[in-house]
């Protein structure tokens, strides 16, 4: 056995290796070095010693020594990792470095290949997998021109009398022959597939290996059938037809091999292999070109039902769940293939009914059978081929199916069944959570089925709730109730049941429901709030309906199900609620003080009131809305008086927010949340209550503001309370824009955030045209200006969501008021050098946000002052984004550079030019990688481009590419 350098040696070559931070030439590339820093790699238990082991490796690999060494390195008296490491540099330089070998040196290099192959064929895997891996990205260089029949040649080599070149014979063994020859011929279609190729080089590599299948085939095909061949032979022979098909190989030249496969499902060793090599082979895209040979699979698949059956009877989930892959990958990928096979529609319905099979297999999802949830999606695809076909054919195949999927709603429901109480409470968490996504996959499954059974599937739902509910015979589990329930609420949550004759008697049926049990009351809750569409058209309903919602908003359990639902009642219902506002009020009043529910419940149920507010008459409106925070903001007061620590910060923190939610909603003038487009309304003559509400806490908000500063949670919640007021009242809040802008300015000025940017960038948005708020908001606006720049003057690194927000901010001022910029009191050159230092953030938002603002000053800048700062920084500029494309910023940002040259080019298209001239004719930029010909070539499309957004970004992305040197090396797509 081979053994590393001595400890002496290996120390001093890794003292030598240390000497060497950078892991560059300056330690000669010889044997004996690469094995003491594979030593130090393997070994050495300091990771800082392992690094520089690897970096100096890795130079070793991409050296021309690197073809000597490698084979030195593969001795038999080698420890397995330094054989590993010789195999793995071998791959490295014909995957790679395949230019630096010449081609007399081809032939010997095949040939040492195949030799080592054949001697490590016992073993070890790994040595011998990456062994096989070299020789697969060889021929991957030589096919087709130089080496025309690979897979014949390396049969014919593996054969048992074949001598090594050496002329030492080789190991007798043809089974441990076979099992290397079968490695390598899976190996070689994956290289293949992770190969680095242009796309008409791989078009050419897989036309040449799809036609040696031919050569392929037989053999497996021999290998398989066969009663000498051992279950490892079987079980790489499986994997080899796999690793093929991705080579699309045709299914008519493969399914007698196909066939045979599914003998290899009786083998327990073999079954999960053949499984995968089944539905990889039959899932193949062009299989339906195959139709006799998929007519030929199918009896083959139906005679697997027993297998089936037996192991859903014995609890073996590995066969089901292998069997029903097997069954879905034929029915859902060939499903309108083998529908149009009209002669054989009762062999297609079986393995349909297969299917229903596999989707209602005993027991609970996912602690008792995980094999349904594979099944659902082929249910979707059945219905959309029955319903795509004409009028005609649809009739006939509806008549057959649609009393299957009759059948399957039966099953579905009965699969989304809760256990007992007890049983529940035992799952884990991650048990539930997915049990829960699996009722939502059945629920979409339900939605999508009524597209095809309609009316009567609702009309079947309720037929049987009404005799769960009614009938004294029926000895109803909650279980069942709950089901049929959850199987209305999944149709009616998406589909409009506005119109369907049973909802009526749907409505009557849930009072009578016994909700003690939490699972059955949390799915009574969201069907009444799936139903609140129906109730907004018959509010006379709306009686029955709210107490069962009101009770279970007192339940801590039912707190994400009961505020949802009341606030889609009070979003559809408002203007029918008045009677009922004072109840919904004293309930949700009594929950939120007695702190019922979490603070994100809050938040919900504060826009639910916000809704049932709004709808209120308007000399109402006010009083209730005091009586609704006025204990909030007492809480908030004590809290403000209070010294700033960790116990009192969050609760300060929920009461603003739920004032942001409260605000959120609460619109008397019933506008939608978004301002944009919105015109200009008058002042209502009587303040807006909000307006009234925030006049009254401004000394208390500017009192916690004053002891918060400093923290950005508390000073974004107070932001938020005004952010959301000006976006639901738009021009409403009016009254308040003075005392807003007053304390922004001063909040910022003492330290600055982005939410306060962002608050004002809003008031620009709105008030900016209303001549009575102009002053106001100009002077915010040079407080804010004057207090960012001072930041960027300082490094604005640290502050990307600071600088993000300000570029936003000017944006908006520049698209409503240019004007400003005349101003002196703007210094519109230092906010020029601003947006171009943003450009240069890592930071997507950021960047995004500059290019929004050069974009929307570009254009202003052809007189004037600004007109000034153009052709002063104008050169800057280019050359910030020439260098942030060349490689200086991430190639996911380059649509925003594009943007910023499309409006320069589209605004200013002659200096544009002089500026890429200029910049350009530099040598190395903005990239070593571009020559002076790609560069001009660059520069003249783009300077042709001034229209076409779609067009510029290709033109950028493409250059930026270059500049990388990733074109054509796989890395285009981003």
């Amino acid at each position: 056995m081979g053994v590393f350098l001595s400890g002496g040696a290996a120390a001093n070559r890794i003292q030598e290796l240390q000497m060497d931070p950078q892991g560059d030439t300056r330690v000669e590339i010889t044997l004996e070095n690469v094995e003491s820093a594979l030593y130090q790699l393997y070994f050495d238990p300091d990771m800082e010693h392992k690094n520089l082991a690897q970096k100096w490796l890795t130079h070793a690999q991409a050296s021309t020594q690197a073809w000597q060494f490698c084979w030195a390195l593969l001795s038999p008296d080698k420890l397995p990792e330094v054989q590993f490491f010789g195999a793995s540099t071998l791959h490295t330089k014909i995957s790679r470095h395949w230019s630096d070998l010449p081609s007399t040196e081809h032939e010997n290099l095949r040939m040492q290949l195949l030799s080592n192959i054949l001697h490590f064929s016992s073993g070890p895997k790994m040595l011998l997998t990456r062994l096989c891996v070299a020789l697969a990205s060889m021929a991957l260089n030589l096919i087709p021109q130089a080496w025309s029949h690979p897979v014949a040649d390396i049969v014919q080599a593996f054969q048992p009398h074949k001598l090594t070149r050496e002329g030492a014979e080789a190991s007798p063994d043809p089974h441990v022959h076979c099992l290397a020859l079968l490695e390598l011929l899976i190996v070689l279609p994956e290289e293949f597939q992770s190969s680095r190729l242009t796309q008409a080089r791989r078009a050419q590599l897989r036309g040449a290996l799809a036609g040696e299948w031919t050569s392929v085939c037989p053999m497996l095909c021999q290998l398989l059938q066969s009663q000498d061949s051992s279950t490892q032979v079987k079980e790489k022979v499986l994997r080899c037809l796999s690793s093929w098909v991705g080579l699309d190989v045709p299914l008519g030249e493969s399914h007698e091999l196909v066939q045979d496969c599914f003998a290899a499902l009786s083998n327990a060793e073999l079954f999960e292999t053949a499984v995968e090599t089944i539905v990889t082979t039959i899932s193949q895209p062009d299989c339906h070109r195959y139709v006799e040979a998929l007519l030929g699979l199918l009896p083959l698949v139906l005679g697997l039902h027993e297998q089936l059956k037996k192991a859903v009877q014995d609890g073996d989930m590995e066969t089901s769940h292998g069997i029903c892959r097997v069954c879905v990958a034929m029915g859902e990928t060939h499903s309108r293939v083998l529908l149009e096979q009209v002669e054989h529609w009762q062999e297609y319905l079986a393995l349909v009914n297969m299917i229903l099979f596999c989707t209602g297999i005993p027991g609970y999802y996912p602690v008792n059978e995980t094999t349904s949830s594979l099944t659902l999606t082929f249910w979707y695809t059945l219905q959309d081929d029955i319903l795509s076909f004409e009028e005609e054919k649809q009739t006939v195949y509806l008549q057959v199916y649609r009393p299957v999927y009759f059948q399957l709603v039966e099953v579905l429901l009965q699969k989304s069944h809760y256990p007992s109480e007890e049983e529940f409470a035992s799952w884990s968490s991650d048990d539930k959570e997915q049990f829960r996504i699996y009722r939502v996959d059945i629920s979409d499954t339900l939605m999508y089925v009524y597209e095809m059974l309609g009316s009567e599937l609702l009309s079947n739902l309720y037929d049987r709730l009404g005799r769960q509910l009614m009938d004294p015979q029926q000895a109803s589990a909650w279980q069942d109730i709950e089901a049929l329930l959850f199987g209305f609420q999944s149709i009616a949550e998406t589909i409009d049941v506005n119109y369907s004759d049973v909802i009526p008697g749907l409505i009557g049926l849930i009072p009578r429901i016994n909700i003690s049990n939490v699972m059955l009351a949390d799915t009574v809750m969201y069907t009444i709030g799936s139903l609140a569409e129906w109730l907004s058209d018959h509010p006379v309903m709306l009686g029955s309906m709210l107490p069962m919602v009101l009770q279970g908003l007192s339940k801590p359990e039912l707190s994400v199900s009961s505020i949802s639902t009341l606030k889609r009642i009070c979003r559809e219902c408002r203007p029918d609620l008045s009677p009922y506002a004072q109840n919904i009020l004293a309930v949700s009043q009594d929950v939120l003080v007695k702190e019922i529910h979490k603070s994100s419940q809050c938040m919900w149920l504060m826009q639910a009131l916000g809704f049932l507010l709004s709808a209120l008459p308007a000399e109402e409106i006010l009083g209730s809305l005091t009586s609704l925070i006025s204990p909030h903001v007492q809480h908030l007061d004590s809290l403000a008086q209070q010294d700033p620590d960790a116990t009192n910060k969050q609760p300060i923190i929920h009461i603003l927010g739920m004032l942001s939610s409260l605000f959120t909603t609460l619109d008397i003038n019933r506008q939608t949340d978004s301002f944009d487009g919105a015109e200009p309304t008058p002042p209502q003559a009587a303040h807006n209550p909000v307006i009234v509400v925030l006049q009254q806490v401004f000394t208390l908000i500017q009192t916690i503001l004053n002891k918060w500063l400093h923290d950005s949670e508390v000073v974004e919640a107070v932001c938020g309370v005004f952010d959301k007021s000006v976006r639901t009242l738009l021009h409403d809040f009016g009254p308040m824009v003075a005392q807003l802008s007053e304390m922004l300015g001063q909040i910022y000025s003492t330290f600055p955030q982005s939410s306060a940017l962002d608050l004002a960038c809003q008031l620009v948005h709105i008030f900016a045209g209303e001549e009575q708020h102009v002053s106001a908001i100009k002077r915010l606006m040079e407080v804010l200006t004057a207090a960012t720049l001072d930041i960027f003057q300082q490094g604005p690194r640290e502050h990307p969501d600071i600088a993000e927000s300000f570029m936003y901010l000017h944006a908006q001022i520049l698209k409503r008021k240019p004007d400003w910029y005349l101003s002196d009191q703007i210094d519109v050159k230092t906010l020029f050098f601003c947006g171009i230092m943003s450009l240069k953030f890592p930071e997507a938002p950021t960047v995004k946000a500059a290019g929004l603002f050069f974009t929307q000053l570009l254009p202003r800048c052809k007189d004037g002052s600004l007109s000034d700062v153009l052709q002063q920084s104008g050169k800057i500029l280019t050359e910030a984004i020439l260098q942030a494309v060349g490689g200086g910023s991430p190639r996911s940002l380059t649509e925003h550079f594009a943007d910023v040259l499309l409006s320069l080019n589209r605004c200013h298209p002659v200096l544009l030019s002089q500026w890429l001239t200029e910049t350009l004719e530099t040598p190395g930029f903005p990239s070593a990688h571009v020559t002076p010909e790609q560069k001009h070539n660059f520069s003249q499309q783009l300077l042709r481009e001034q229209t076409n957004k779609r067009h510029m970004k290709e033109l950028v992305k493409e250059f930026s590419l270059l500049c990388r040197g990733l074109q054509g090396s796989g890395h285009s797509e981003f």
